[in-house]
């Protein structure tokens, strides 16, 4: 079974002090700022993210293949200079939010979601991308395209009790994690609790 893994997930870089506290309670963090630009700016947000310590972060794959390299590289480079572990570095592919008539109508994107995330998630590895984001129905298709050492992270993780909200491709984290996904993000189904201690223990209850 594999063992359960968490980190504060945040959508803001912010004041850094933040991220020590947290460093010092044993815990890590998951910078989710899906960062898109053009591949020097990336780069930057990329290095200066690495300098403050973050565990995990995230950039669009629709920024291209060479904006990906770039921020893979500074990554890896601020790492190197300062003697630190190199943060995981994944690629957004396809949100969650978004289903087939949104890819081919509104987004102007032909083919299906599968098609489009395992051709994102190519690039992201092609790129020197750790791994990607992307919805736990994905998963198997990703692992096959790229490789089981692939990471694979899936927000979309809804509980048999909660709701969808605005979330459209969701499953369970017992079948997210059947399904091979490395990391879950499960957010509303625990903050939006009013428990949100008991929140948790029905979803390792269900696990």
């Amino acid at each position: 079974m594999k063992q359960l893994k968490t980190a504060i997930r945040t959508d803001e870089i912010g004041d850094a002090s933040i991220i020590d506290k947290i460093k010092e309670l044993g815990g890590k963090v998951f910078l989710d700022l899906k960062f898109t630009d053009i591949p020097f700016t990336v780069a930057n947000h990329c290095k200066a993210a690495t300098k403050k310590g973050i565990d995990m972060m995230t950039i669009h794959c629709c920024g291209g293949i060479e904006m990906m390299k770039k921020a893979a590289e500074a990554t890896r480079a601020t790492a190197e200079e300062l003697n630190i572990k190199k943060p995981i570095l994944l690629g957004i592919t396809v949100l969650t939010s978004v289903d087939l008539d949104v890819l081919n109508e509104e987004l102007r994107i032909s083919g299906s979601i599968e098609e489009q995330v395992v051709h994102l998630a190519k690039l992201a590895k092609n790129a020197g991308l750790d791994g990607v984001v992307a919805s736990p129905k994905e998963t198997k298709l990703i692992k096959e395209a790229c490789g089981p050492e692939f990471l694979v992270v899936t927000p979309g993780i809804r509980p048999k009790w909660s709701v969808a909200d605005d979330q459209k491709r969701i499953t369970t984290p017992a079948d997210a994690i059947a399904n091979g996904s490395d990391f879950l993000v499960i957010g509303r189904a625990i903050t939006a609790q009013d428990d949100k201690v008991e929140a948790v223990r029905k979803i390792i209850e269900e696990i």
